[in-house]
Formats: C-alpha cells, sequence, structure tokens
C-alpha cells in the first residue's frame, strides 16, 4: 500500500502491543477477531489515562489498530466515540532569528552544511532534502521538485541561487559515486513502489540517483539487497545539535526548525501568505497561520505596557 518503512514498524508495535494487552485482559490471550470494539476503546482509553502517551502517539496507536481491523482482517468497526483522548496541545514552533540562522551556519561545514543550507533555504523536510533525486534539481529554472511528500503529494520549491555552485559540486560528487557503482555492478538505488518491476534497470539510472547519496553501502530492509542509499538523517541531525552548542543559541533547535524560520522569515518579508503555503506543500493555509504567532509580538505591532509608562515618565 506504499507505506513508508517507519510506518510498518509503527504499525506493527501498536497491533503487537494491543494484543499484547488484551492478554492481560479477562478471557486472556485472542485472536483480534475476537476481540471488538469494547476492546479497542478500553485498549486507547488505557492509553490516554493510566500511560498519559501524547496526543500524536494516541492518534498514531489509534491508526495502526484500524488499519489492522480494516485492511488486515477486513473488519470494519463502528465509530469510537468513547474513546478517552488526550488533549491536543498547541505547540509553539521554535523559530530562530535570521542572525541566529547566520551563526548557526557559520559553524557548519561540508555536507552537512550544504543540506542544512538546503533546508532553510527551500522549506523541505528532512527526508524530503535526502531523497532529493538528480532529475528533480533544474538549475536553469532555478527549481527543485518534491516527490511524493506528507500526504504523498507532489510540490516546486525555489533552488536558492546562492546554493547554485555548492550544488553543482554536490552532483558532480554523487556522479563520480554513480559510475563507481556502475563499474563495480552494484545495484541501483530504491525506486518508489513498482517502477522497477515495470522498468528493470531504472535504478541503475543516472536520473534517479541521490543528490545526498551515502559514502557508504547498506542492506535494503524490504529486498536485502546491497545498495547505495541516501545520506543517513542522522548525520545532519548531529552536526546541528552540535553547531548549536557551540553557536550559544539558547533555544531548542532541531533540523525542523529550519522549516519554521523558513516560513516565518518569507512571511516577515511580505511573502503572501497563500505563496508560503503552497511552498511549504499544506493543505489548509490554517496549518500556515501558524507561524504568524511570532508576527503578531515580534512586528512590534502591539507595544507593551510598560513601554508605554516608560516613554510618559519620560
Amino acid at each position: 500500500m506504499h507505506y513508508s518503512l517507519k510506518t510498518e514498524k509503527a504499525y506493527l508495535y501498536w497491533v503487537r502491543f494491543f494484543i499484547r494487552w488484551g492478554a492481560t485482559q479477562p478471557g486472556g490471550m485472542r485472536h483480534p477477531r475476537d476481540m471488538g470494539v469494547a476492546e479497542v476503546e478500553a485498549f486507547l482509553s488505557m492509553m490516554a489515562n493510566e500511560r498519559k502517551v501524547s496526543a500524536s502517539t494516541h492518534n498514531q496507536a489509534l491508526s495502526a489498530v484500524l488499519f489492522l481491523y480494516r485492511e488486515v482482517l477486513d473488519i470494519d468497526l463502528p465509530w469510537l466515540n468513547n474513546i478517552g483522548r488526550p488533549q491536543q496541545l498547541s505547540a509553539f514552533r521554535s523559530v530562530l532569528t535570521q542572525d541566529e540562522v547566520a551563526r548557526l551556519f557559520s559553524h557548519m561545514d561540508g555536507i552537512t552544511a550544504l543540506l542544512g543550507r538546503l533546508l532553510y533555504g527551500t522549506g523541505m523536510r528532512l527526508m524530503e532534502g535526502l531523497r532529493l533525486r538528480v532529475k528533480d534539481v533544474d538549475f536553469d529554472r532555478h527549481t527543485i521538485v518534491v516527490r511524493e511528500a506528507k500526504g504523498n503529494k507532489d510540490r516546486v520549491v525555489m533552488l536558492p541561487r546562492s546554493l547554485k555552485s555548492a550544488l553543482s559540486g554536490q552532483m558532480l560528487n554523487a556522479r563520480s559515486m554513480w559510475e563507481a557503482d556502475r563499474q563495480a555492478q552494484r545495484g541501483g538505488v530504491e525506486v518508489p513502489h513498482a517502477l522497477e518491476t515495470k522498468y528493470p534497470k531504472v535504478g541503475s539510472t543516472w536520473a534517479w540517483f541521490w543528490m545526498f547519496p551515502s559514502p557508504t553501502y547498506s542492506i535494503d530492509p524490504r529486498s536485502g539487497i546491497e545498495r547505495r542509499h541516501h545520506l543517513f538523517e542522522e548525520r545532519l541531525q548531529r552536526a546541528l545539535k552540535k553547531a548549536v552548542l557551540q553557536a550559544s543559541i539558547a533555544k531548542q533547535v532541531s533540523v525542523h526548525t529550519l522549516r519554521h524560520s523558513f516560513a516565518t522569515h518569507l512571511l516577515q518579508s511580505g511573502t503572501d501568505i497563500r505563496t508560503v503555503q503552497e511552498l511549504l506543500g499544506h493543505s489548509d493555509v490554517s496549518t500556515t497561520m501558524i507561524y504568524t504567532h511570532v508576527l503578531k509580538v515580534a512586528g512590534g505591532g502591539t507595544a507593551s505596557p510598560l513601554d508605554r509608562l516608560t516613554s510618559l515618565a519620560q
């Protein structure tokens, strides 16, 4: 069904958890087919009330159990009205100033610095940047096509002109790896879905090669084939964490903070919110509106009463 490997692992975890939890209830270990709405509601209520899981974890467990019944067992459970759902908290997104972004990048180098600048300069998510293919980077039109992003949607983002030279150099490095793999008769890179079944050699073509290939080979968890994957995601995460400490930035910063900063800085510069929505790939503009929380105060439109009192005293 084209789910990501992370989603598969998460769903398997929660399905096992649900079945093992059922074994602790009256009646002992039972097949999920012999359990129903009452057990599912009790399980999810336990997650919310006893284990105190977050709303996102609770929704993930719910999605996994519903997948089990609807897609695997072909059982359509009635709407689960009595589930005790944890309250979804309104998350305050950490955003860096442009000065902090500059300081952060001054403490990064090599391929992680390029990747970090690319994510900030385009608003892409971490995995969207790592999964870039050569064919999706258009230097002539200064555009990047983000394929099968969140929600299985494609979108187009700008290619920062200041990164054109560095990205061209990165493409040359990737080309040398691709040629080395061909000479060594290595298997091609992973391609989406059943494309390799229809075109057996497509994974070995230059167009489908990674823009940020890993320097080492790894075993494909699905096919068992040893091939070159894209750069490992934790490499940028570790480099960013180190740079935050060196830059003395006293904020909670993750790779996703670069995306938040991208959106906020665009809005601060006067870019209309619909354009920002398209660049981020949000289905609903209300999601993009979250980034205006910084602008309400940081824009200087609302003065503190203390400042007014001070000005009167002067």
